[in-house]
């Protein structure tokens, strides 16, 4: 998590609270007394003795810097934690201090805070990818036929519309967002194994124990311990990266539209925001920057969460630990880059007008494909599209429409004497181009709502 100046410019320190040391500590807390609870309405221990446990529970006071320090030295943070709580309870209640923690191990009670926290943190997540979702469908209905570029290997190659594109955005946060809360719903699950897995310190009463600890911690019963099966845990981890992936892309399409030779789109203005030590003119695209930046180290927090997964027998040597270690900063950087992104899209200005005066900057060429359509039923396909691509090239070079010298050569070319000017004129149609997207958004926009 951040600590130095750098990784707090990258990262929303709201973010992090739900990874925060007082969250972890908590979340371990209410795991102890969660299970003191459900050991006791399980016959495991007395119940005077959870009730103790319960209490004084919550009312334990440490230093994090401190725990950190003697959890590297004893090999795990709950071994301090859990030595601290049982010394908490004795001070009160010396005969339940001796059912803290009973039957469970270190790894039940680090992972399972784990999951308590990432539940807090993705509760952050949808609602900050939400908030996302919200502006990039306002954008899709608001500009659903406005005509623009689309672009393929960064060049111009067809008529599409903002609104499209906007929808599309729309479309695939929703997606990943649907993604990640169907993952969770597995994945965010209690950790309770005992020492090495099969709960035997429990006796009969294991699965009932960890049935009760489950429901009162809010989480899922696995069924089975998880110490070293950690796939669904991490599924969750990269379907989260995933939709940071999304988050990323629509920010590089915003970079690209902001560049002052496209100038299609514009962050809203806001005072101190984007300027520059040097260059009083520059209004530089801070909010994209932000997403760019907080997304930018995911894949490889993830590629480090997978190589993580081979983890040795019943307990993991380094592994596990390095997991526990990597996990909370996938979450922050995607909430982070979810609400930068959120304010980008809800304040984001589409010059529609631009966009309009790039597509006719290009002379009729970006309608090459549609004029070849004309031509190919005289000509054959092959002929048609070297024709073309030989009047777009005159049309660059010349800066003369190419509908323009498209006439003139049906006027000279007897092969061309069967050709309707009035289609012609249809393939240069700016708003006939853009149709097909314009009436596609509706259709994206409907399946946004679907997956919300």
């Amino acid at each position: 998590m951040s600590g130095h100046l750098f990784e707090r410019f990258v990262v929303d320190p709201a973010a992090e609270a739900a990874f925060s040391s007082a969250a972890i500590l908590s979340a371990m807390s209410r795991f102890e007394a969660a299970l003191a609870g459900a050991q006791a309405r399980s016959g495991v221990i007395p119940e005077p003795a959870a009730a103790a446990i319960r209490r004084h529970a919550g009312t334990l006071a440490l230093d994090a810097e401190r725990l950190a320090r003697d959890g590297a030295h004893a090999g795990s943070l709950a071994i301090p934690f859990v030595k601290a709580l049982i010394a908490h309870v004795a001070s009160q209640d010396p005969q339940a201090a001796r059912h803290v923690h009973f039957g469970a191990t270190s790894q039940d009670v680090l992972d399972t805070s784990l999951a308590l926290c990432t539940r807090d943190a993705l509760a952050q997540l949808i609602e900050a990818q939400s908030k996302a979702i919200a502006g990039a469908s306002t954008l899709a209905a608001r500009f659903a036929t406005a005509p623009m570029l689309a672009r393929s290997f960064l060049q111009p190659a067809g008529i599409t519309t903002f609104g499209f594109k906007a929808a599309q955005w729309a479309h695939s946060l929703a997606r990943s967002l649907a993604r990640v809360q169907a993952t969770a719903s597995e994945a965010l699950a209690v950790s309770f194994g005992g020492a090495i897995g099969n709960l035997s310190a429990q006796g009969t009463a294991g699965a009932a124990v960890r049935a009760e600890l489950a429901r009162e911690l809010g989480l899922r019963d696995s069924g089975a311990s998880w110490h070293t099966q950690r796939e669904s845990w991490i599924a969750l981890a990269t379907d989260t990266a995933l939709a940071a992936g999304t988050m990323g892309k629509i920010a590089r399409d915003i970079a690209l539209l902001a560049q002052a030779e496209v100038g299609e789109v514009a962050e809203a203005e806001a005072e101190g925001r984007g300027g520059s030590t040097a260059m009083p003119h520059k209004r530089n695209p801070v909010l994209t920057l932000h997403v760019i930046a907080a997304v930018h180290s995911i894949p490889g927090m993830i590629a480090n969460l997978l190589a993580a997964m081979p983890q040795e027998h019943e307990r993991a040597l380094g592994t596990w630990q390095a997991e526990l270690a990597q996990w909370p900063d996938v979450f922050i950087r995607a909430i982070s880059a979810a609400r930068y992104l959120g304010e980008l899209l809800a304040g984001l200005q589409v010059d529609a007008a631009r966009c309009r005066r790039n597509i006719e900057a290009l002379h009729g060429v970006i309608f090459a494909e549609r004029l070849t359509e004309v031509f190919a039923p005289t000509l054959g396909k092959l002929d048609a599209q070297t024709l073309i691509a030989e009047l777009s090239r005159r049309a660059t070079s010349e800066q003369r429409p190419l509908r323009d010298l498209a006439l003139e050569r049906m006027a000279t070319d007897t092969r061309l004497a069967g050709c309707d000017k009035a289609q012609v004129d249809k393939a240069f149609d700016l708003a006939d181009a853009a149709r097909a997207s314009a009436s596609a958004v509706e259709d994206l926009l409907r399946g946004v709502r679907a997956a919300s």
